[in-house]
């Protein structure tokens, strides 16, 4: 079931699963929204001509009943912590597999307090962020310690994620679902120190780990040779890795670290582009913390709903890199590439093997609660997405 198939990203989904599926297979799916004439419209335009469900996001017993319906529901209605909540909770209690694309820790760390025992209870998987955030670093995580375990027979204590080279436009509902956590954080003290905190997304009773790296300033960066700057998405990437981490039983090690960042070259252009970001970025955040300008910016900047043209992103790119290193002191580069706009359709494509992928996960091998996308699949979630997501996967060799 694709609830939000009006959406932007949500149509680019239905498109990606008429090509992979197709609409009278064995794969068996349908579209819902809260908007007959619109879905009419996304059938139309996509091809999914599937059975349509008309259901609102805040109604309870909508959501209980498209939940009972389906075995898996996959939702692109952003931003969540307005709209996802009601779906998130009928998921829980039904025993229905979930997946979404939300980057809204604070969103997201409700939802597991809430909900994770109904999950456990009832064996439903649920899996947030399964977009760009965060799916390349959570999995690249996972295939470099997999790597590392091979060659050295040892994980790496330390990953230091870096992007490359990438191309695309920041999707119009992550601008909103990062306004709207400002806009929550603003007004609660403890809501601003969850946020800030890389182990926000942790079981209760996991131990805490050491003090994590962070880039906020331009920094020549010691793993990668590079001038570097903040990442946007590692605000929640590093969150959805930790917890990764923790869910496994911590086997990279009690003091594992973890940090993003952007490469920007290594000369003296790598350091004035990297000043530039660094401006900007905080620019982005001054005003975004004063109530008028952050409204303002939800005006200038683009909506949930608009995004670039087919042909953009089939231009778009990524191309991520991560850093290794064992306690034994051995390193390893591995890579993580996407071949289409990282924020709309390479999302779309990860999102709809992750919902697929639930069809063919056993129940008896991973039992329900919250998971992440490597603690839910792991190489098969890997597998699939080089088959059919165009990523890709490798060791960097020197």
């Amino acid at each position: 079931m694709v609830f939000g198939a009006t959406s932007f990203v949500g149509q680019i989904l239905c498109r990606h699963l008429v090509e992979r599926h197709g609409t009278d297979a064995s794969l068996r799916w349908a579209i819902a929204g809260r908007n007959r004439t619109k879905l009419d419209q996304v059938a139309s335009d996509t091809g999914a001509d599937v059975e349509r469900i008309v259901a609102d996001a805040s109604d309870v017993d909508a959501m209980r009943s498209l939940v009972a319906s389906t075995r898996v529901v996959v939702s692109t209605v952003g931003p969540y912590a307005l709209f996802g909540s009601e779906l998130v909770a009928a998921a829980a209690e039904a025993g229905t597999d979930y997946c979404d694309l939300s980057g809204e820790p604070q969103w997201m760390r409700r939802m597991i307090e809430k909900h994770h025992e109904a999950a456990a209870a009832s064996g439903a998987r649920i899996v947030h962020s399964c977009g760009f955030d965060s799916i390349p670093s959570d999995l690249g995580v996972w295939f470099t310690q997999q790597q590392a375990h091979h060659r050295f027979g040892e994980p790496c204590t330390q990953v230091s994620m870096r992007v490359k080279a990438w191309k695309g436009t920041a999707s119009g509902g992550t601008i909103a679902s990062m306004l709207n956590a400002v806009d929550e954080a603003m007004g609660d003290k403890e809501l601003r120190r969850v946020m800030g905190s890389p182990y926000a997304l942790v079981p209760p009773d996991t131990p805490k780990g050491p003090r994590q790296p962070e880039v906020r300033l331009p920094t020549r960066d010691g793993a990668s040779g590079a001038w570097v700057a903040p990442f946007v998405m590692a605000a929640i990437n590093t969150k959805i890795v930790h917890r990764t981490h923790a869910l496994l039983g911590r086997p990279w090690g009690e003091q594992f670290r973890y940090d993003e960042a952007m490469m920007t070259g290594t000369g003296p252009l790598g350091a004035v582009k990297a000043s530039a970001m660094v401006g900007g970025l905080g620019g982005f955040m001054a005003l975004a913390a004063v109530k008028p300008t952050r409204h303002l910016l939800g005006w200038v900047l683009p909506e949930p709903g608009e995004g670039p043209s087919p042909e953009a992103q089939l231009a778009g790119f990524y191309d991520i890199r991560f850093y290794g290193t064992t306690a034994s002191g051995d390193t390893i580069v591995t890579r993580v590439t996407g071949d289409q706009d990282p924020g709309y359709g390479s999302t779309a494509k990860m999102l709809g093997e992750v919902a697929v992928a639930f069809l063919d996960l056993d129940r008896s091998d991973v039992g329900g609660g919250f998971l992440t996308p490597a603690t839910a699949f792991g190489d098969d979630l890997v597998d699939r997405l080089v088959a059919h997501a165009g990523l890709t996967f490798g060791v960097v060799e020197p």
